[in-house]
């Protein structure tokens, strides 16, 4: 094929490597740790306007938004505006309203992106796995009976087939389209 060439006919020397570019995250490795810790970015997302700050949906005290960095296309994440780092703080509110916003994620997902089911949870503190421990949040993960495909399970690379923009826009079109 015409404009291909062999990686053993490029410089440097070759490795067991497969590169997948993703610039958008330069942002986040820029930023580091520091930044999130001075700059709560689930505070800071309701002042920005919903396409900046990928929300899909506002409620009473808590929002919905797309996580930056998905495990899946259309990974939500359920947040509360106040700053509580766990569920144990939150106030029956936004217990409730957590729940609501995570049975209605389901159906949006569900009828957008055609899943087969989900993983839903929150990893409480650091040691838990979460990688903003200040502020409590859900993930709503959509899942595909074929998304178990060779990428993750061979490479450790995740194929997310839209951009983000693009996600938050039909997401957010068929929430409030109910």
């Amino acid at each position: 094929m015409p404009g291909l060439v062999a990686a053993s006919d490029l410089p440097g020397v070759p490795d067991a490597f497969q590169r997948l570019w993703t610039p958008h995250r330069m942002a986040y490795i820029q930023a580091g740790a520091d930044a999130m810790r001075e700059t709560c970015p689930f505070c800071s997302a309701p002042g920005k306007s919903d396409a900046d700050g990928l929300i899909v949906h506002r409620g009473e005290t808590c929002y919905v938004l797309l996580n930056l960095f998905p495990y899946n296309s259309g990974h939500l994440l359920v947040c509360p505006y106040r700053h509580v780092a766990t569920y144990d703080l939150a106030t029956t509110e936004e217990v409730d309203e957590i729940a609501a916003l995570t049975q209605r994620g389901m159906q949006v997902l569900r009828a957008v992106a055609r899943c087969d089911g989900f993983n839903i949870g929150m990893n409480q503190g650091r040691v838990a796995g979460a990688g903003v421990d200040e502020h409590l949040h859900q993930h709503i993960v959509p899942r595909w009976e074929t998304d178990a495909n060779f990428f993750p399970i061979i490479a450790r690379t995740k194929a997310l087939p839209q951009l983000l923009g693009e996600v938050r826009e039909a997401v957010a079109s068929a929430w409030s389209a109910a």
